[in-house]
């Protein structure tokens, strides 16, 4: 990181830095944060941007660093720029007679949108005021942005609320018996400026800073400390970003979209968020400045209504659309103000978008020429594809609707109505559904947004907080609702003459923006109907995009992808979602129906060999037939079926009545069967007498399955199928443990294969999942077929951990803690899990270079652990059915990032 500044103007050699940093292994925004790098590049190639700087993200983790200090000599370099900006702007900063007033805005790495904090009109003062307004004949403007100043100011920077100001200029208004805040009068602003400033010294204890270099450092310090606010700490776990990248600070020319009716701003987008169509989707707000648009405080007009207005700033704007994205090859997210006619860009990024979106924008920019198939697999986030899978509502179910407001967000969503962020995670966290139902939402929602089915606000338009945030997170989302009135205070909203109250269901459908009473039915997304065969694909036209993307995906991808499915109905299902083989079939599930469990029960309660199988003997036809279907549904392609698992102790009856029955079966009384219960408790089942060791302690029961999956395969192969059965021994430590279980499998195959004139292609291998299994690999390596790691287990043993003991007792805290980045039962701990699992693939295919190696735990359909996977040189990861289209997305995105 030699020679790199604190600050750099926006007008600063962008390409020598983006060489500096690339030599470093680093890239623009890294340095700039996404807005300050994006308004750089803005100016470089020649659109109209009003001049500023960036403070740089390394500037902000000194600073937290040095326990929120600004680092020496910081406070004169501010200074240094903002006689630069006074250069290339002739104006002057505190100046009444030239003033120069700026923004101040937050820029991290990955946008965060709403999450930390900006101050906007900083320089003004009483004397500027007057001076501005000798400048510019306009004393309703120049009033208007002090009120704000003093508002953002106060809000962002001391931390008052925001409605301690907000109610100063509701008395002016209601005193002057008017609405809107464009009604009120010149000397209206005026006594608000005044109201606000009493209202900051009540609640601050000293004056509003009048020196403008007081508030311009106050302000660079609040965005600073905003980046470890409660709402982006939310945002970023729930995004997965890192706690440690800081955020830049842009400082930039203010200009003034409130100065009138030729003047106003918008939040734009290139193409439908929403849709993915090709045009341009936005919001514009006359005589008004930027936070009007983005806080849904009041409802915009639709921007092509910009072109009626002022038809060449319309037109200056188009081009400004397609120049962008010739530029950053996607779809852009952009803010911009238009001053007495003139257009200014403020921020370009790459805008968030719904699922359906992604996948229509990759595709059509595929067929336009801005990107190759390898750029259209990256546009598409893998984890959004679950949105594409979620269910929608039935159609024959649908009622009509009580309210129409806008589509912001699609998808269906029914729950229990709460009005709070934190009722709607307070009842999420028991298990109900809600939707959250909001005047507009705010980044302080962040939480109760996650934690609901959708959310419903009264006001708000396409690009509020609402309505983006709602996308991004793939919530279903309807804003601007203005049939509905909320009163909060008695927990209900009124609709076209009903009441819901607080828990009342309701259905919103963020399509086509309807909200409908009660809870609706849901069916099958159009993804999952084609799939399943029962919606035709020319009547889904969003299939051709998925389909033509996940072919590229799967064109491109080295790794495979299997899935782990118990039933052939989860096997076909996976089948069609592209899976290649099953990772893992676990067969403890399948002991649990009713007239087996008995006959389990009646095995495990065996006294001597002979009666253990002679139990299994009556179990063998269930699980041969769980095995044939299974094997029939994926045929042709590789099914790892794990051996019993958990320990014995789970399958016995646990209340006297149960014990009762099961005695009487077995010719044992209650308290018999009570005392062998109690014999095989164990004080931590997790690590005892389970997996291989009951097959070696018990190897009858592990001898009928294998018989059983042998003889399902010869039944299939008789009949024409290409069963391709692979036996996991799971839980292995110790090499001995494996080659006595894979003994008798051999003979058992070799036994049944024989009786029925019948060769099957077959596999024995092992789950690998205790440290010492991955320790002495290359010995386990040397007689196994095959390893799978099983990722849950791993992490448990590694860290000593129990998962479902700490998952909901400290990993949150450790998470808010940043002890953990993110939990690894979510994502793999890639520097200790990760280290082992890299050793076992290193060791066992040294001993074995033809072993096979995937993994099946729930990693398998997590996209940071499938890039992990990929690059450890795994054959393939194996996860839930409706993940496999994910993981088939996160291994070509890794293929293209890291080739091999």
């Amino acid at each position: 990181m030699a020679n790199l500044k604190r600050i750099y103007m926006f007008s600063d050699d962008v390409e020598s830095l983006e060489k500096q940093l690339a030599a470093e292994g680093r890239q623009l925004k890294w340095l700039l944060g996404g807005k300050g790098a994006n308004l750089a590049i803005m100016t470089s190639i020649g659109l109209p941007v009003p001049p500023g700087f960036t403070v740089t993200t390394d500037t902000c983790v000194e600073f937290m660093k040095l326990g929120n200090k600004f680092p020496e000599g910081l406070e004169e370099e501010i200074l240094e720029a903002m006689k630069k900006l006074e250069e290339e702007t002739g104006k002057k900063f505190g100046d009444p007679d030239n003033p120069l007033l700026v923004s101040v805005r937050s820029g991290a790495r990955e946008s965060m949108p709403g999450m930390m904090d900006t101050v906007l009109n900083l320089g003004m003062n009483d004397e500027v005021a007057e001076g501005m307004v000798k400048l510019t004949g306009d004393a309703r403007f120049v009033y208007d942005a002090y009120r704000r100043l003093i508002m953002m100011f106060g809000d962002v920077v001391m931390g008052v609320e925001r409605s301690v100001f907000e109610e100063c200029f509701n008395k002016v208004k209601q005193k002057e018996g008017v609405s809107e805040d464009t009604e009120v009068s010149v000397e209206g602003l005026k006594e608000t400026v005044e109201l606000e400033k009493q209202a900051y010294k009540e609640h601050v204890g000293k004056e509003f800073p009048s020196a403008p270099r007081e508030q311009l450092m106050e302000a660079v310090r609040a965005v600073f400390e905003s980046w470890n606010n409660d709402r982006a700490i939310a945002y970023r776990e729930l995004n997965k970003i890192p706690h440690d990248w800081g955020t830049a600070v842009n400082v930039q020319t203010m200009v003034f979209g409130n100065m009138g009716d030729d003047s106003g701003t918008g939040v734009a987008f290139t193409r439908d968020p929403a849709t993915g169509e090709k045009r341009i989707f936005g919001d514009y707000l006359p005589n008004a400045q930027g936070e009007d648009v983005v806080a849904g405080i009041r409802t915009p007009m639709d921007i092509a209504e910009l072109e009626r207005i002022a038809p060449e700033v319309y037109k200056q704007f188009v081009e400004i659309c397609h120049k962008l994205e010739q530029h950053y090859h996607d779809m852009q997210d952009m803010e911009f103000t238009v001053e007495r006619g003139k257009l200014w860009m403020l921020q370009t990024r790459n805008g968030k978008r719904t699922a359906a979106a992604a996948v229509k924008i990759a595709v059509d920019m595929h067929d336009e020429g801005l990107v190759d198939k390898a750029g259209a697999v990256k546009l598409v986030p893998p984890e959004q594809l679950d949105q594409l899978l979620h269910p929608q509502f039935d159609a024959s179910q649908k009622p009509a609707p009580v309210a129409t407001g806008v589509a912001a967000s699609p998808g269906a969503a029914a729950g229990q109505v709460v009005f709070t962020a934190a009722k709607a995670v307070q009842w999420a966290q028991e298990g109900k559904r809600v939707v959250l139902v909001r005047h507009e939402t705010s980044p302080e929602d962040i939480r109760g947004m996650a934690a609901a089915q959708g959310i419903l606000t009264q006001f708000g338009g396409k690009t509020s907080h609402a309505a983006v945030v709602g996308r991004q997170m793939g919530k279903p989302c309807v804003v601007g609702c203005s049939a509905i009135e909320i009163d909060y205070e008695a927990l209900k909203f009124e609709v076209n003459g009903n009441v819901v109250k607080e828990g009342d269901y309701i259905s919103i459908d963020g399509t086509t923006g309807e909200v409908m009473l009660g809870d609706v039915a849901l069916a099958d997304s159009e993804i999952i109907a084609v799939q399943k065969g029962t919606l035709d694909p020319s009547e889904a036209p969003l299939y051709e995009y998925y389909a033509r993307i996940m072919q590229w995906a799967d064109e491109i991808r080295k790794l495979g992808v299997r899935t782990n499915a118990d039933t052939p109905e989860d096997s076909a299902l996976a089948l069609a979602l592209g899976a290649e083989g099953i990772g893992l079939t676990r067969t403890e599930h399948m002991f649990f129906g009713e007239e087996r469990i008995r006959t389990f029960q009646k095995m495990i309660l065996s006294e001597s060999t002979e009666e253990r199988e002679a139990a299994a003997a009556e179990l063998l036809p269930f699980q041969r037939n769980d095995f044939y279907g299974i094997l029939k549904a994926m045929d042709g392609k590789p099914v790892i079926i794990r051996l019993l698992d958990p320990p014995l102790h789970e399958f016995l009856p646990k209340t006297p009545e149960e014990q009762a029955i099961v005695g009487e079966m077995v010719g044992k009384s209650q308290q018999e069967i009570a005392d062998i219960v109690d014999g095989l408790h164990e004080l931590n089942p997790m690590l005892g007498h389970r997996g291989c060791r009951l097959g070696v302690t018990f190897p009858e029961i592990y001898k009928m399955q294998v018989r059983a999956i042998f003889q399902a395969a010869c039944q299939l192969k008789k009949e024409g199928f290409n069963p391709i059965p692979e036996v996991m021994i799971p839980l292995v430590a110790l090499v001995e443990e494996l080659q006595i279980c894979k003994d008798y499998t051999l003979e058992v195959a070799a036994e049944v294969m024989e009786a029925e004139g019948v060769q099957i292609e077959y596999m024995i291998g092992t789950m690998i999942e205790l440290p010492r299994a991955c320790v002495v690999a290359d010995q386990i390596g040397a007689i196994a077929d095959f390893f799978s790691f099983g990722t849950n287990d791993l992490t448990q043993t590694v860290f000593g951990f129990s998962r479902d003991d700490v998952e909901g007792k400290f990993i949150p805290a450790y998470i808010t803690k940043r002890i953990l980045p993110v939990s690894p039962f979510e994502s793999i701990d890639v520097a200790g899990v990760g280290a082992l699992l890299r050793m076992g693939v290193e060791k066992g295919r040294a001993a074995n270079p033809k072993l096979e190696i995937g993994i099946c735990g729930e990693h398998g359909g997590e996209p940071h652990s499938v890039r992990f996977c990929h690059d450890v040189g795994l054959d393939y990861v194996s996860c839930s059915p409706l993940r496999v289209p994910i993981a088939r997305l996160a291994a070509a995105q890794a293929q293209i990032d890291n080739p091999r």
